[in-house]
Order: C-alpha cells, then sequence, then structure tokens
C-alpha cells in the first residue's frame, strides 16, 4: 500500500479517523509494543493531498516569520503549535462554508504540521547566522553594501543541509522516541493542543479567533510604518524618541580629523535609545519570558551608559585600524563595541553548559550503539523509516554538499566529508539536549565548528561560516523532525508517513526562506545601519558568527585594546553564569539570563525594550487573569508575529522591486 492517502469520505471512515481516547500523557509511558497494540492507528489517513497542500501554504509564510524575527533578534520560533491553530479554524471554517467536503483527522492535521514545521522552522536558521555574516565580511568602509552569495548557492545549501538533517534522524528516532520515550516538550505540546482542539471544538475556535485578531493587528503595521508611499517614507513613522526626556549627557569624544579630545552633549536617541512601533518584536517578548527580556535591557543600557562612552574615550577603531567617526560610534555602539561582548558572553555560556551537561554527552552515544535488537517487535519495525532511507539521504546530500562547499567556498574535499562525518555526532548532542530540555544547542553545536574550522583552517573565513551552518542547519532540521515524530507517537501516527511529510515542507521551506532573507536583506546597510537610518535587521546571530570567523581571520593582536578587554569580561560573565545556573539549578530564575544579557549588547536598543514589554504584558495578564493568560498569551503572541512579519516581507518586497 502507497504511503500517501485519500482523506476519509464515508461516515464510517470519519468514525476510524477520530482521535484515541487514550491521552497523549498516556500514551508516552507506553514501551514499543504496548503502542503498537493500543495506539498505533495503522492506515487512518494522514498523509493525504489536502495535508500536504495546507502545510505547505502554512509553512510557505510561516517561514517568513523565522526569516524575520531570526535577522532581528537572533530568535527562532517554533510554528507547529500556530500551524495547528490556524489550520484547525481554517479547514472548520471551510467546512461552515460548504467547501471542504469532510473535517480534516487529527492524523492529517498532524501531517499538516510536519510539513509547515519543516517549512517554517527547519530550514530558516542558515539564512540568519552563515548567510547574512558572509554578506558582513564583505564590506569595506569604501564599499558598505557589501555583496550576497548568489540565490542559486544559497537555495541548494539550505535544502541540501536541511535533508541531511532530516536523514541524520532516521537512526536517532527509535532509541530517544520509542525506547528512552524522552519528553521532547515541543512535540509532546503539540500532541496535547491537537486532542484538545478535536475534543473542544469551541475552545480551539476561540483560540483561533484570539490568533486571528492579533495577526490582523500585526498586518497593519507593516502596512502603516514600512510601506514607501510617502517618498519613500511610511505612512507613520516606524520609531519615535521617546526616551529624549531623560537628561542629556556630556562625553569625551577623540574627533577624527584633529584626533583631539573634545566634550560632546549626545542625547538617548543619539544612542539608539528610540520605541520601534513593531509589534512582532512585542510578541516575541511574550513568549520568551520576563528573564531573558530583563537581562536584555540590562545588556542594551550597559552599552549606551557604559561600552559606548568608554568606547568613544578611547578612541574606538574597527579591526582594520579605521578610527569610528565620533558622530557615528553612539547610534552604532551595539555593533561596533557591544558584539565583542556580547558574542562572547553567548559563546562561553552556550559552550560551557554543553560541557557541564556531559552525562547528556554520553547517553547520546550509548544510546545510538543500542540499535536494533533481537527483541525489537517486527511489527513496528514495519512501520518504522527504514535505515536505508538514512543511508540514501546522507550519502546523496552529503556528497553534493561536499562538492557544493568545493566548488562554492573553496573547502577543500577531505575537509567537507570531515565535515559531514562531525555534523553527525553534533546533530545527535542537539537531538538529545531538545529531547530532554525543549531546547535545540544550534548556536553552541555551531560554535564547536566554528572552533574546530578556526584551527584546520585559520585564515579562511569562508570554510569557518560555511561549516558551522551545516552544523547548525542539519542539527536544527534532526532536532525538528524528531519534535514532529514525537508528536505523531503520542498521537498513533504512521512514522514514515510523517517523515514523507517533513521531507516534502524542505521543498518550501527553501523557496520561502530564501525568498524573504533576499527581499529583506538587499544589502549589508540594513544589517549594520547607516548615519541616517538604523539596522533595520541587526542578525545578532550573524554577528557571533561573525565575531569568532574575524578573530581566527585577523588575530587578536589586530583588535582594540578595549575589544580584547570586552572579549575577556564577555567570557568570564558568560562561563560564571553557566556554572551558576548548573550548581544552583532551584535558584535559576534569579540567576541573570546570560542569553538575555549578550543578546541585548549586541542589538539597538529598541529591540530589547520591545522584547520587554511584550514579556511584561504577558506576565501582568496572566497574573491578573490566569486562566485567560494561560490560554490566550501564546494565540495572541503567534497572530502579532506571524502577521507583521509575513506582510513585512511582502511589504520589502514591493518596496524593493516596485516602490524604490
Amino acid at each position: 500500500m502507497g504511503l500517501l492517502q485519500r482523506p476519509p469520505r464515508t461516515p464510517e471512515e470519519i468514525e476510524a479517523s477520530r482521535p484515541l481516547a487514550i491521552p497523549p500523557e498516556e500514551v508516552a509511558r507506553m514501551d514499543e509494543k504496548e503502542w503498537y497494540e493500543r495506539a498505533f492507528r495503522g492506515d487512518a489517513a494522514q498523509l493525504t493531498v489536502r495535508s500536504i497542500a495546507m502545510g505547505t501554504v502554512l509553512g510557505f509564510f510561516l517561514a517568513f516569520t523565522n526569516v524575520y524575527v531570526g535577522l532581528k533578534a537572533g530568535w527562532a520560533l517554533g510554528v507547529a503549535l500556530t500551524a495547528c491553530i490556524v489550520s484547525f479554524t481554517a479547514w472548520t471554517t471551510l467546512l461552515k462554508l460548504g467547501l471542504a467536503r469532510s473535517p480534516m483527522t487529527i492524523l492529517e492535521t498532524n501531517c499538516m504540521q510536519s510539513v509547515a514545521a519543516s517549512a517554517g522552522y527547519g530550514t530558516a536558521v542558515i539564512t540568519s547566522t552563515a548567510v547574512p555574516a558572509m554578506l558582513m565580511l564583505t564590506t569595506t568602509d569604501a564599499d558598505p553594501r557589501g555583496h550576497n552569495l548568489p540565490f542559486y548557492v544559497v537555495a541548494p545549501w539550505v535544502f541540501l543541509v536541511a535533508v541531511l538533517g532530516v536523514s541524520m534522524a532516521v537512526p536517532m528516532k527509535r532509541s530517544l522516541v520509542n525506547r528512552e520515550r524522552l519528553p521532547f516538550p515541543e512535540g509532546t505540546a503539540a500532541a496535547v493542543l491537537l486532542q484538545s482542539l478535536y475534543t473542544e471544538a469551541a475552545e480551539a475556535l476561540a483560540k483561533g479567533r484570539a490568533l486571528l485578531v492579533a495577526a490582523l493587528v500585526g498586518v497593519s503595521v507593516p502596512l502603516l510604518k514600512d510601506l514607501h508611499v510617502r517618498h519613500g517614507h511610511g505612512l507613520l513613522p516606524g520609531q519615535s524618541r521617546v526616551f529624549d526626556f531623560l537628561p542629556e549627557r556630556v562625553v569625551r569624544v577623540l574627533d577624527e580629523h584633529t584626533h583631539a579630545f573634545v566634550d560632546r552633549t549626545t542625547r538617548a536617541s543619539d544612542w539608539g535609545m528610540v520605541l520601534d512601533h513593531g509589534v512582532v518584536l512585542v510578541g516575541a517578548g511574550a513568549i520568551v519570558g520576563l528573564r531573558a527580556t530583563v537581562g536584555m535591557v540590562a545588556g542594551a543600557m550597559i552599552v549606551a551608559y557604559g561600552l559606548g562612552p568608554m568606547a568613544l574615550a578611547a578612541g574606538w577603531t574597527n579591526p582594520s585600524g579605521v578610527l569610528v567617526a565620533a558622530a557615528k560610534l553612539p547610534s552604532s555602539a551595539w555593533r561596533d563595541i557591544g558584539v565583542w561582548l556580547g558574542a562572547p558572553i553567548l559563546v562561553a555560556y552556550g559552550l560551557v553548559t554543553f560541557a557541564l551537561q556531559f552525562r547528556g554527552f554520553g547517553r547520546s552515544f550509548r544510546s545510538l550503539g543500542a540499535g536494533a535488537g533481537a527483541n525489537d517487535d517486527p511489527r513496528v519495525s514495519a512501520v518504522e523509516v527504514p535505515m536505508r532511507w538514512f543511508v540514501l539521504g546522507t550519502t546523496v546530500a552529503g556528497a553534493a554538499i561536499v562538492v557544493v562547499a568545493h566548488v562554492a567556498f573553496g573547502i577543500p574535499v577531505h575537509y567537507g566529508a570531515l565535515a559531514i562525518f562531525l555534523c553527525f555526532f553534533l546533530a545527535l548532542v542537539m537531538a538529545r539536549a531538545t529531547g530532554e530540555t525543549g531546547l535545540t544547542p544550534g548556536g553552541p553545536m555551531g560554535k564547536v565548528m566554528q572552533l574546530t574550522y578556526g584551527v584546520l583552517l585559520p585564515q579562511s573565513a569562508v570554510a569557518n561560516l560555511m561549516t558551522a551552518s551545516m552544523t547548525a542547519g542539519s542539527g536544527l532540521a534532526c532536532a525538528d523532525l524528531l519534535l514532529d515524530l514525537k508528536s505523531g507517537y503520542l498521537l498513533g501516527a504512521h512514522p514514515r508517513r510523517q517523515f514523507v511529510a517533513q521531507f516534502l515542507g524542505i521543498f518550501t521551506g527553501t523557496a520561502a526562506t530564501c525568498i524573504g532573507y533576499y527581499a529583506l536583506v538587499p544589502d549589508a546597510t540594513v544589517l549594520a545601519g547607516t548615519p541616517d537610518h538604523p539596522a533595520a535587521f541587526p542578525a545578532p546571530a550573524a554577528q557571533q558568527w561573525r565575531v569568532v570567523a574575524d578573530l581566527f581571520r585577523l588575530g587578536i593582536d589586530n583588535l582594540h585594546p578595549m575589544a580584547r578587554w570586552a572579549m575577556a569580561v564577555g567570557l568570564l560573565v558568560g562561563t560564571v553564569l553557566a556554572v551558576l545556573e548548573w550548581a544552583l539549578p532551584r535558584q535559576r530564575r534569579w540567576i541573570p539570563s546570560a542569553t538575555g544579557i549578550g543578546l541585548g549588547v549586541l542589538l539597538p536598543f529598541h529591540i530589547p525594550v520591545s522584547f520587554f514589554l511584550g514579556a511584561l504584558a504577558a506576565w501582568v495578564f496572566q497574573r491578573t487573569s490566569p486562566r485567560q493568560g494561560g490560554r490566550f498569551v501564546v494565540p495572541i503572541a503567534s497572530g502579532l508575529i506571524a502577521g507583521e512579519s509575513i506582510v513585512g516581507v511582502l511589504v520589502q518586497l514591493l518596496n524593493n522591486r516596485l516602490l524604490r
């Protein structure tokens, strides 16, 4: 029997496709044999043309959200829950209008969210890290716009890395999901949400309406402030100088012409302290929470009131030794000096946290070594993804990646093959971390690869960045597939059909993420800003990757003394905070967030403020009305994010192509 199915049509088929009577929490405790006998739904409709089509459409547009938010704030947001709510609400509406013949089953919606999640989440990391970092490395004082990698290089790279990642998940699934039954929190949440959507229809529609209303608010924002309908400007300003009520400050600066120190009066807005009028980051902050966003604001204040004035007084020079104009530095302090403190905080925190989880590292390889045994149930083996798919996928995708890496980036073939080998083991570590905690350490694993190739090919920033993108991209795609397979496992889905759904999403995700990236980032000025316009998309994750690549390419001795000092402090802060979280897990919420502080230091001030306002609003909502807050914070936040980011990409396409 083929993998592709037709939707249920008769009352008997619809009844056979109803949700399990067993809750996901109970299924999670079953071993393989019991799961096959009590939970597996056999050939119940799931991989249908309509589920693939719905997932493709939603995934295409939801991919824009992670490109947009990733370039704005360096964060990757899961889209599975949003896709489930939107799909259920949309299909229910189509049924009421008589445009659909039968309800979409719970397993069809589960397959739909696999397609959407693969497209909207599993392919976005490379276009918010390595690709913009490569663009920044091509900029000079004479050519601040730089040169983007061509579409015909980026698209195959994104696609092949994602295929490599989903192929690598095949031998991990049975160990991590079936046997060890790791929680995979987001996958479990998706299963619980789907079960509730199909058993509590009224509640599902209420959440869908909340998401829709929030999305309409988000849609209006870029149309009003970003669409160039008035001499290159929107109808409304994008930012306001609400913080200029703060006292003016006199700072000592080194004049770039006379090389003499002079006093200069600055306002808050000179340091980028403005209020952004967008809502996408407000929505993201509502999901991220107060602890991290308070740290982000603290980091931004450190730049505005500490590092920035100190850099001006020290006569800050860029890595090429050129004195940064005093008139330019205040608003770009986050990029010129903040990145040398923020990136080391994030790198040290990620790597030390990873090192302290050495037990999980060992369990990863022991579980993989367990393999298939004599006690395996052949009935389960017959529905699992076969190992030959792993062999075929990794061989074809890996060989193609090595070829592209050599032709497009000049990476020697043997070093490209070594990177593929290392990617598998790092992806295994990322998969286990995702299964145990819900957090995928793509950044730290990318840094491991950067450090490795910084030693092997110290003068090649290209090799440094692109091999790291292989690790982060394949590991994220691998972990994302396992999240979706966990959701399907709890609902009794057919693993092979869900794998096919995930694979199909890669095509859509590749197209959407590349279109979104080139629409938002036509050149490097949108990443770095200009004296007249702040950075629209500061790409903090790419800034981190660029710093590591620059460090190996230029050598630490060529950096400004203050940059070296900031790096040392950042490494110390990140290490101390990681150790404190490990040693005092019960007090973690009171320990400053290293991720928040690190991001806040290397982001323009208005981004941490927007994150904090969203987190504060969500906290107040949940404190004043716990039940309503628990029901509606995620749908409202998801609607704001999806509305502004999707239309924001479309607006930039119009601005760049038609309204220039």
